[in-house]
């Protein structure tokens, strides 16, 4: 589903690598955790999926093709078929929940005889049909980041990316958030998650990819009771080791 070729990616002002010779391949319905300190590169790596940025070197494939070659129309298109979470809820304060919903599918030219059923199946996956008529300052921290999912799942996207969902919330908070993901998941979406939070991957045990200034040093699962291990495979390029 999602393919990272040796890639890199250096800003060149700064001249500092973001991503160094990252290969790693997400398979179609995966769920995998990107983890690593502040720095590390997850948001690059997901950045990069969402063509929001091109490598320096190397390629990122989604689907089979070369996000590079994508332009214009191409772009808006590709990130149709993404549902993008991100850790401060970017909801439009002057719009209701359901306006903030229909907002989006408008932008992405969605006909508006579709948004009702899609804005009520969005807001009941996250448990919040009651709110449609809400606005932002009158949600709490956990209920905002939920709209944020129901957001990302509008158009029903075949892969989820979360860029630090939980960071803002209490553990009982990540944790509604983190079964949102699940519940995604089990619908047979491909679910990326960037994050630090040792208590999601506790929770919820998957593929686990750890960053290091830029470098995947470790590509394990995470399993029951908080024990690594290793995946079965050979090496991927840009690996240090485990």
């Amino acid at each position: 589903m999602i393919a990272f070729h040796r890639v890199s990616l250096e800003y060149p002002r700064t001249r500092t690598k973001a991503l160094y010779n990252v290969s790693l391949e997400v398979k179609k319905g995966e769920f995998v955790y990107v983890v690593g300190h502040s720095g590390a590169g997850k948001s690059t790596l997901l950045s990069l999926i969402l063509r929001r940025l091109t490598p320096t070197h190397g390629a990122v494939y989604f689907a089979g093709q070369n996000l590079k070659a994508l332009r214009g129309d191409g772009i808006a298109l590709h990130r149709r078929r993404i549902g993008m979470v991100f850790q401060d809820h970017r909801l439009l304060s002057d719009l209701t929940v359901e306006e903030n919903l229909a907002f989006v599918l408008r932008v992405q030219g969605v006909p508006a005889r579709e948004w009702p059923e899609r804005i009520a199946l969005a807001l009941r996956r996250v448990g919040l049909f009651h709110k449609k008529r809400a606005f932002p300052e009158e949600l709490s921290v956990g209920e905002a980041q939920r709209v944020a999912l129901a957001r990302a799942f509008l158009l029903d996207p075949p892969v989820i990316l979360a860029d630090e969902p939980t960071g803002n919330l209490d553990s009982e908070n990540a944790l509604q958030v983190l079964e949102i993901l699940k519940a995604a998941h089990r619908r047979g979406a491909t679910v990326v998650v960037a994050t630090h939070s040792r208590e999601l991957l506790e929770a919820y045990p998957s593929r686990v990819v750890v960053l290091k200034a830029g470098q995947v040093v470790r590509d394990e699962a995470f399993g029951e009771g908080g024990s690594i291990r290793a995946r079965e495979g050979p090496d991927r390029g840009g690996r240090e080791g485990t």
